[in-house]
């Protein structure tokens, strides 16, 4: 059973739709998948229904965007089968308005430089619950002003030093505290699962958030296992964790369709049957 357990929409910054996303699942051989947009669970009923019609499984999810105080780093936590799903919407609406506040001042700032009209972003961010770097750089690109997503272009406009680097250097502060994130999780019958530790140095973290007994799982196998000269390291250190605390060890692709910044077909990672049946078990999902 082919399971891929981080899939993004354009609810959030995937360049699919929930139906284009399902389709290419069953295409590719997936009997399950888990979208998990950034701090929206707005999927959960039209992804069950398309999920039964093309008979692909579909496991409600979501992908928190935290903050871990202690090291100054973001964090993503994964969510996956809230029993309780309405416990979560309060983060999840703060979050995507702050999102839309931070990403409008980008996109206006932008304007003021680069001759396009908000219309032109409003394209690509109109069916998501926040405005992305992704749909700015696309509109630029539709103009002519980038030939890529993630080049030149971009880190002159969102770097740390570019024209819009200090309002991305100031959204960590807007984001929950990833303890917080990880037990509210817990309190709405979720299964909490650090994403992707490699992207923002969550090793620690990881460590730390088993020892407390705040995770259910790692996200082991994930594209970032390409990059990075000690990924073979990391990854032995990431299964050690998961092993001495019995954390579930889950895999994903990221899938963002045309936003990702590298090749990752849906599919690319999976999650192995044992911890897929676990997360399964915390509540009725029919396969």
């Amino acid at each position: 059973m082919r399971a891929d357990l981080h899939c993004h929409t354009t609810l959030s910054d995937g360049s699919l739709g929930i139906a284009e996303l399902i389709a290419q699942a069953k295409r590719n051989e997936l009997d399950c998948i888990a979208i998990t947009d950034h701090d929206t669970l707005s999927s959960m009923s039209r992804a069950n229904v398309l999920g039964k019609r093309y008979g692909v499984s579909v496991i409600p999810a979501v992908e928190f965007s935290a903050y871990d105080g202690k090291r100054g780093n973001k964090a993503h936590i994964l969510c996956y089968n809230p029993k309780n799903p309405d416990r979560l919407e309060g983060l999840c609406l703060r979050t995507c308005e702050s999102r839309k506040a931070r990403g409008k001042a980008m996109a206006m700032r932008i304007i003021e430089n680069y001759p396009i009209t908000l219309e032109n972003i409003a394209k690509y961010s109109a069916g998501s619950k926040g405005i992305f770097k992704s749909h700015i750089m696309h509109a630029l690109m539709d103009y002519g002003y980038a030939t890529e997503l993630y080049g030149e272009v971009y880190s002159k406009l969102f770097g740390l030093e570019g024209l819009c680097g200090d309002i991305v250097a100031n959204e960590t502060q807007e984001y929950p505290e990833v303890k917080f994130v990880c037990r509210l999780i817990r309190s709405a019958g979720g299964v909490a699962v650090l994403a992707h530790p490699r992207v923002y140095d969550n090793f620690d973290l990881a460590e730390e958030l088993a020892q407390e007994g705040l995770i259910d799982g790692v996200e082991v196998w994930h594209s970032s296992i390409y990059f990075g000269a000690n990924r073979e390291t990391e990854t032995e250190r990431l299964l050690s964790v998961a092993q001495e605390h019995d954390l579930l060890t889950t895999g994903g692709s990221d899938f963002h369709g045309f936003y990702n910044y590298y090749e990752v077909p849906l599919g690319k990672f999976t999650t192995p049957i044992e911890s897929l049946n676990r997360i399964l078990k915390r509540k009725e999902v029919k396969i």
